[in-house]
């Protein structure tokens, strides 16, 4: 799971395999597979990489 912050400030943990689409637009948009779609504060390029972060760790192990 991967951090990020809800643009009201709250901090969730997101499945970066439910990330299908990354946008700003201007503000970051992330649409789950599911269809969801949450507005973060964190940049496009700051969730890549949380997400190749995340694949690091995964694969390391």
């Amino acid at each position: 799971m991967i951090e990020v912050t809800k643009i009201n400030g709250v901090k969730i943990l997101v499945n970066p395999d439910l990330i299908e689409l990354v946008e700003e637009t201007p503000d970051t948009v992330l649409t789950l597979t599911t269809g969801r779609k949450i507005i973060v504060k964190e940049s496009r390029q700051e969730v890549k990489n949380l997400v190749k972060s995340y694949r690091k760790d995964i694969f390391a192990d």
